[in-house]
């Protein structure tokens, strides 16, 4: 299996240079170039390797953020909006149950307009307890306000979150961005990654500035008042406003960052969907393991691709249109449930493309850390030609 550099046009002399490093230290590493000033931290798996790693780092000396040791997730974010509004800026990082905790402040941060870099290294919800890789702590934040972004390996790992404090600190958006990454699957495998040098991160990500911060004595402002039934729906308006301006920003950005990195992400990931008759839409680690059974049906003549969906916050309409134009079945896999509903993402899918002449089916897979292999994808493939599934279905679960 080809390494995702090895996917990628980066010429190979660069590959030469790139670092075996989890995407949980990849991270990190982006959080140390960064540099920011304030990093409220609280331990939790599979995220603890993030923040232990830029701890060490710190105390090394090769980066001078003030961590502060905080007793729980609500009160790490509590402390994310007092320096954020102060005019510090601040990440941290969560998963599970600590995004859970935090999760009150989460909408607390995205309504005060609070440009917050948060990593998460995606887990399962309790109870029963467990500690690996579903996508449901996510799917509490999607209604929050927040920007929120998944990654498929450790190198997106690390450019996102290069590029995640540009991308929220636009004064036309003003917003958390939550870079989620798989737990274990991408935060504990280690992976070749190709890293900016540190110079260059910081000249591009600049000098943090935000327009009111609570400090400023000389422009004072009134922040996170009581709000009356007279403006609070005008300012819940706002932040969709802040919202609808993310993909041209992101534009901009990402072909800022393509100049100094030689690499390009858009909002949507398009594998072999041109003349696809069938494609899975898929977020996250997964993808990867798609687009290995999409080559290998490939050769055996079947017409089928996959949609990577990179931003589910805001979520890509014409992004998603303008990629499965022509297919006219799509399997939307879920890593989270919506119990008595759909699927999260396939809710977002039925509505960008109600009005398409396509087929859509729902696969809720991997909760839990469940496996899903390269035949359960093909099956689902094959599904799809033989119109032998269901509306809703599970991949991998006993009966």
């Amino acid at each position: 299996m080809k390494t995702t550099l090895e996917k990628t046009s980066i010429k190979q002399e660069q590959v030469k240079k790139a670092e075996l490093l989890t995407g949980a230290e990849a991270t990190a590493h982006a959080m140390r170039q960064i540099n920011p000033d304030v990093f409220p931290v609280y331990p939790i798996t599979p995220q603890t390797p993030i923040i232990q790693t830029f701890s060490s780092l710190v105390a090394d000396g090769k980066a001078d953020s003030e961590i502060i040791n905080v007793e729980s997730e609500h009160s790490a974010m509590s402390a994310a909006i007092g320096s954020a509004s102060a005019g510090g800026r601040t990440m941290t990082a969560t998963a599970s149950q600590g995004l859970a905790l935090m999760i009150e402040n989460v909408y607390i941060a995205a309504s005060m307009r609070l440009p917050i870099v948060v990593a998460i290294g995606n887990r399962a919800l309790s109870a029963p307890i467990n500690i690996h890789c579903d996508h449901s702590d996510s799917m509490l934040a999607r209604d929050s306000g927040v920007i929120q972004i998944f990654v498929e390996n450790a190198q997106e790992a690390y450019d996102f979150m290069v590029m995640a404090p540009r991308l929220a600190e636009q004064e036309d958006i003003l917003l958390p961005v939550l870079v989620n990454q798989d737990g274990f699957t991408i935060t504990h495998t280690a992976e070749p990654v190709l890293m900016l040098e540190d110079d260059k991160v910081r000249r591009w990500v600049g000098e943090y500035k935000i327009p009111y911060p609570l400090l400023d004595q000389k422009n004072k402002t009134t922040q996170g008042p009581f709000d009356m039934p007279d403006y609070y729906f005008e300012h819940k308006r706002q932040q969709e406003e802040g919202m609808s301006h993310v993909f041209a920003r992101y534009e901009e950005l990402s072909r800022e960052y393509r100049e100094i990195s030689d690499r390009h992400y858009e909002t949507v990931e398009a594998y072999k969907l041109e003349d696809a008759d069938r494609a899975i839409v898929v977020m996250g680690s997964t993808a990867g393991t798609v687009k290995e059974v999409v080559d290998r049906l490939r050769e055996k003549g079947e017409k089928v691709g996959v949609l990577k969906i990179r931003f589910f916050r805001p979520f890509p309409e014409q992004a998603i249109l303008k990629a499965l134009y022509s297919v006219r079945k799509v399997s939307v896999l879920d890593r989270a449930m919506s119990f008595g509903s759909y699927g999260p993402l396939f809710m977002e899918m039925a509505g960008v493309l109600y009005d398409m002449p396509i087929n859509l089916y729902n696969y809720i897979y991997g909760l839990g850390g469940r496996e899903i292999y390269p035949e359960d994808i093909e099956k689902v493939y094959k599904d799809m030609k033989t119109k032998n599934t269901e509306k809703k279905s599970y991949i991998g679960l006993r009966t």
